[in-house]
This record gives C-alpha cells, structure tokens and sequence, in this order.
C-alpha cells in the first residue's frame, strides 16, 4: 500500500464526506416527491449485482446515481489533487470504470441508470428523471402521475 501523506486538516474533512443522504440527494428526492413520484432510497436494483442505487424506482426498473463532482471525475468541476496524486487518480478512474460496469450490467438485466452530477439542478434532474420513469412505465402507466 502506498504511502499516502495527509494532513490533519484534509483527514479530518474526508471523514466528514457523506455517502448517502447528501444535501443534492435529499433535495432530488424532495422533488421526485413533488413531481408525484415513489420510488425506495438506497437498495440495489438487482441483487445479484452488488452495487446501491440512491434512488429506485422498481416496476419502471429506473435506478438513480447520484455522483459526486471529485469522487466520480466530473468532467466540468472534477480536480485531481496534486498531493497524493497518483492514488487520487487511480481512484477516481476506478470509481468511473465501475460506475461504467454497472450501468452496463443493470442494463443487461433490463434497468436504466440514470446518473446525476451533484452540480445539477434538483429541479432538472428531477424533471429528466421523471420522463425516464414515465417513458419507462410506457402509456399504460404514464396517467398515473400529474
């Protein structure tokens, strides 16, 4: 294992990351729930594919990401830390093969993902995720929502 040199300070605030119920997660599901949608928080959307999404919405087979700017290299505000650089790379180039590899594997087993960057607009990605929902409830489904 690599040394990883590291300071108090940036010890303390990695300690301090969320990985569930981030503020961008709960004002998402605020307006999921406004727009008139259920859906289940934080389950995997096909058990024998270990990975969590943040929000499910199961007979439509829809599984919400919600991805942070760093931890998921966004291409717009993700940074690659100069100290510790070579890990910090690895890791994140990791974190995005593997969100890559779910998608493709919960695509195998008929579900959509739908990924959020923690820079969205709730509002906005709620609206996409709701018209992924209703395209995928198809029109038998689709007058059940407002």
């Amino acid at each position: 294992m690599p040394n990883l040199e590291t300071t108090d300070d940036v010890r303390a605030r990695m300690s301090r990351q969320r990985s569930r119920d981030t503020g961008i997660e709960v004002a998402l599901r605020r307006e999921l729930h406004r727009l008139g949608l259920r859906y289940r928080v934080h389950r995997r959307p096909v058990r024998a594919v270990r990975r969590e999404a943040d929000v499910v919405f199961g007979p439509a087979r829809v599984a919400v990401f919600v991805d942070g700017c760093f931890w998921h290299g966004c291409p717009e505000h993700g940074t690659w830390p100069k100290r510790n650089g070579d890990f910090w790379r690895a890791k994140i180039e990791a974190n995005r093969a593997r969100d890559a590899n779910t998608d493709q594997r919960l695509a195998e087993e008929g579900w959509l993902s739908v990924r959020v960057w923690e820079h969205e607009d709730p509002t906005e990605a709620a609206d996409r995720v709701r018209a992924a929902v209703l395209e995928r409830r198809g029109a038998g489904g689709a007058g059940r929502l407002p």
